[in-house]
């Protein structure tokens, strides 16, 4: 892989859906810009600072793990389906997600997402 592919969206989302299943924080965030923000359902989290407290709560709470379903790149924005699978108060949980990206300079930036159908409907 060439050096403009592997800074390419593709491949920086591929790299963070391989380190959040490794629940390895260090190189997740290294996925990230500074400024980047993140939003989950009616959450809304700015900044690398807030990024890694979430991200770091939702490993040691839920050990959640992402499935990709499909991927679609237009310039420098990824569409992603997921199945997540996790563990909420003992009991085990799948949800269909969506995952929207835009990625510059080899990094997620501006706002990221992921939404499950549940979330989605509770926000109707």
């Amino acid at each position: 892989m060439t050096v403009a592919a592997d800074r390419g969206p593709a491949a920086v989302v591929t790299r963070h859906i391989e380190a959040f299943n490794a629940h390895d924080l260090d190189a997740l965030m290294a996925c990230f810009s500074t400024g980047a923000s993140w939003a989950t359902g009616s959450d809304r989290f700015e900044g690398a600072a807030a990024l890694r407290t979430l991200f770091a709560g939702a490993f040691e709470a839920l050990s959640p793990r992402l499935s990709l379903q499909s991927l679609l790149v237009q310039g420098d924005q990824v569409a992603c389906e997921f199945r997540e699978d996790y563990c909420a108060g003992g009991i085990d949980r799948t949800d269909h997600i969506a995952g929207f990206f835009r990625v510059e300079a080899g990094r997620i930036f501006g706002r990221g997402s992921a939404d499950s159908k549940d979330s989605q409907e509770e926000m109707l």
